[in-house]
């Protein structure tokens, strides 16, 4: 891959990766109410289950949906459940402290790992970077996007998850937080917008 083309993909790696969608979404919530060492495997799950994606969508998935297009309907539907599920579950998360609050846990990493399947954002994200920087599928192609992404993807959505920590103190108030995760719900239903 020349020069050329390589900055062109980590520039659009470092701009897909650091705007707003669903994985930023949820880390900044996680940060802000479980804080930044509990929301890091959250954060680990993201960056390296994005990155395992970008490599199955390169070497077979991306074929599967061009053989059979109702998989693109069955993705979506489940991703739009799974959203409002986790959208509701950000809304009514309880304040720290609070009796509720010690049972919620930040999502696992093997759990963030596996949202990357029903995220609307990074299928997106997987599919249009395949067909722009390894349009011929080939295994070396898909693997410098794969690490392209990967070395940018984790510390672009981990600085999410560092922003909702530097609000904890701001939210500390019980009407602030509850304002801020229905704002954080209302954003990750938003960002539907791309599925939908």
């Amino acid at each position: 891959m020349e020069q050329t083309t390589l900055a062109a993909l980590s520039a659009f790696a470092l701009v897909s990766s650091i705007t707003p969608g669903p994985n930023n979404m949820m880390l900044m919530a996680s940060g802000a109410n479980f804080g930044l060492r509990r929301t890091v495997p959250h954060a680990l799950g993201v960056g390296i289950g994005f990155t395992l994606m970008i490599v199955l969508v390169g070497v077979g998935l991306m074929g599967l949906f061009d053989l059979f297009p109702v998989l693109n309907v069955v993705l979506k539907v489940a991703s739009v459940a799974y959203l409002l599920w986790l959208a509701w579950k950000i809304a009514n998360a309880a304040a720290p402290g609070d009796d509720e609050s010690a049972r919620s846990k930040p999502m696992t990493f093997f759990q963030a790992v596996m949202f990357q399947w029903v995220n609307p954002k990074a299928w997106s994200m997987a599919l249009t970077a395949i067909a722009l920087y390894a349009p011929d599928r080939n295994l070396a192609a898909v693997l410098l996007v794969a690490v392209i992404f990967g070395i940018i993807n984790l510390p672009s959505t981990s600085l999410w998850a560092v922003m909702g920590t530097a609000l904890r103190g701001w939210l500390s108030t019980p009407t602030r937080l509850r304002a801020f995760n229905w704002t954080m719900a209302a954003l990750l239903v938003g960002s539907l917008a791309l599925l939908i």
